[in-house]
């Protein structure tokens, strides 16, 4: 965070000595360094409870499904931290380099998170209504509903599209060597299952909203209906 160069550099840190501000610039980085920490404890938390999940359902080896006596995903959480030395390649000459394609990975790992989540939240509207069951059952719905989803896909294939072409095509050329072009392409198949037909897909489990549409209706009607401080407070800190 000090003197550093690139990813190893804070610009607030820099600001703040360039301004002259005395002590302030080692509360920054001493604030920077505690925020790292909860990032890397949180990713760590979320990253081995997925790695468990994939496990119970059959998407990841079965050992990662192991939960100690203190309900502990061991193996999922030693499975995350081996990456944590990862952090160590960017005091490297080429940790910008490794930095960068780190981002990159993350990033195209986002975008398929929420085109997952934008293709998970059709398909659930889809069978929603081919099972019988009215949208206003739903407690919550969607900003933009399907169509919202619509548009996120639409939106996320267009930057894949984007990603591959300048992947293939670079600005400024193209190697002529095929071994280097084939190697920006990777596929690792674990396992692979036919998506469940409209009619098939479980809309109960874990589902906690059993109310009627008519219920549904007078449950808004009596929140519509609520004083405007109570209203306030729902919007700010509730639903």
């Amino acid at each position: 965070l000090l003197g550093g160069g690139g990813a190893a550099a804070s610009p607030f840190v820099i600001a703040l000595d360039h301004a002259r501000i005395k002590g302030l610039n080692h509360f920054v980085n001493v604030t920077i360094c505690i925020s790292v920490l909860s990032i890397g404890l949180s990713s760590v938390y979320a990253g081995s409870r997925t790695l468990t999940a994939l496990a119970e359902t059959g998407y990841a080896p079965r050992f990662f499904s192991y939960v100690d006596k203190s309900s502990r995903p061991l193996w999922s959480v030693v499975a995350t931290l081996l990456f944590a030395p990862l952090a160590y390649i960017n005091v490297a000459a080429a940790g910008n380099t490794v930095f960068t394609w780190l981002v990159a990975l993350s990033g195209l790992s986002t975008i398929f998170t929420w085109m997952a989540i934008c293709l998970c939240h059709i398909r659930f509207r889809m069978a929603w209504v081919r099972q019988g069951h009215s949208i206003e059952e739903l407690p919550f719905k969607a900003l933009g509903g399907v169509w919202g989803s619509w548009f996120g896909i639409i939106l996320l294939v267009l930057v894949l599209i984007a990603q591959f072409y300048i992947a293939i095509w670079p600005v400024g050329g193209m190697s002529d060597d095929p071994k280097k072009v084939a190697e920006t392409f990777f596929c690792y198949i674990w396992k692979r299952t036919l998506p469940k037909a409209i009619d098939e897909i479980d809309l109960d489990t874990g589902r906690k909203s059993w109310l009627t549409v008519e219920e549904m209706r007078a449950y808004r009607e009596s929140r519509k209906n609520a004083p405007l401080y109570v209203r306030i407070y729902r919007m700010l800190f509730s639903n």
